[in-house]
């Protein structure tokens, strides 16, 4: 069903659709007109409040469940208070703090993406979820700078000029010259490459004999290689945090929707594939129960925002999944103002995988 627009309805009919809403993501309950008839409710008797109620559900507003008197909005109705009504506002100091001490303590883009879903999740009641793209970067340079008898650092560069480290183990008795040649050889054969194309060249020329390197510096190569190539394999995609929220009180007496949702979290592909349909939008995207196939049938909500690096470009989404009922004026500018912090982040000089 399409949504009205706005302005079809009565001064009093948005009042009152207002007030339902808003009391329906409050507490998770249909909304009856005595409460909206009470205290901070509108003036006009329970009658008048009903034959309205009786408007907004005919117009596919709101819905009446059959185990109560009160009225909950339908998608259609959640999908035009987000876009006619509500009101977002900043987030309070509080959650700036909360979100910025979170991603400073990490330390690493690993750690950093766990922080910024976790408060996510804190601050929201439902699951943070950071995506970071499938995508490898292309290098510049790698060097291995000795340590010690038996380490040595190895850095790598890429082209966009970030640096990562890996401490290694050395085999007894390296010579400085094994560490030098290791880094230059690796260095001619994986600029512009990502490190699963340079690794498939490098080794390949090992194993047949063309590498023109001594025993020493071509096992530094393979040590080299085997520490990034395991880490690129557990490499997070996505990190959820916080399904525990979503077995709330509420939850409760719908446990079965609950448990449709929880499955769809486990799949990470699929989830993934939700949020990159956030990543071209130019502010916060929320998607609202059957609007994405993925949470329809859990009738589940998402609000996703692309994060970007200095330049501009875009370097993951983070988001908020949950019931249709989220608040979504707090959970808007929470996940904006994450996102924002995470593009910042992502560009200080500090900030590396270790």
């Amino acid at each position: 069903m399409p949504t009205p627009p706005i302005s079809d309805l009565s001064d009093r009919a948005r009042d009152i659709f207002r007030l339902v809403v808003e009391g329906y993501i409050a507490s998770g309950h249909p909304v009856g007109s005595k409460t909206l008839a009470g205290p901070g409710g509108v003036n006009l008797s329970p009658a008048s409040i009903r034959s309205v109620l009786q408007e907004l559900q005919d117009a596919g507003l709101l819905a009446a469940p059959h185990t109560s008197a009160g009225r909950m909005p339908t998608e259609v109705g959640l999908r035009l208070f987000v876009d006619g009504i509500m009101q977002v506002a900043e987030p309070s100091a509080a959650e700036r703090a909360q979100i910025e001490r979170g991603l400073a303590e990490g330390g690493s883009i690993e750690a950093a993406l766990a922080a910024a879903s976790s408060a996510l999740s804190e601050l929201s009641a439902g699951a943070g979820v950071v995506m970071v793209p499938r995508r490898e970067q292309r290098l510049s340079q790698i060097a291995f700078v000795p340590l010690g008898p038996a380490r040595a650092l190895a850095v790598l560069v890429g082209e966009d000029g970030a640096v990562e480290n890996r401490v290694i183990d050395l085999p007894a008795a390296v010579p400085p010259s094994a560490l030098e040649e290791a880094g230059n050889y690796l260095t001619a054969r994986l600029m512009g490459r990502t490190l699963g194309e340079a690794a498939a060249l490098v080794r390949k020329e090992i194993s047949s004999g063309r590498s023109a390197l001594d025993a020493a510096s071509a096992d530094l190569v393979e040590r080299g290689l085997a520490v990034w190539s395991v880490d690129a394999a557990d490499r997070p995609v996505l990190v959820v945090r916080g399904q525990a929220n979503l077995l709330d009180e509420s939850a409760l007496g719908d446990i079965e929707r609950v448990r449709q949702l929880l499955d769809e979290l486990e799949n990470a592909q699929a989830i993934a594939g939700v949020l990159e349909a956030a990543r071209e939008a130019q502010s916060t995207r929320i998607f609202i129960g059957s609007e994405n196939r993925l949470f329809s049938l859990s009738g589940s909500s998402v609000v996703a925002s692309p994060w970007r690096d200095a330049d501009g470009r875009v370097v993951g989404v983070v988001g908020v999944i949950g019931p249709t009922r989220l608040n979504y004026a707090r959970v808007v500018p929470i996940v904006d103002f994450t996102a924002q912090s995470l593009g910042k982040l992502i560009g200080q000089d500090g900030f590396s995988r270790k």
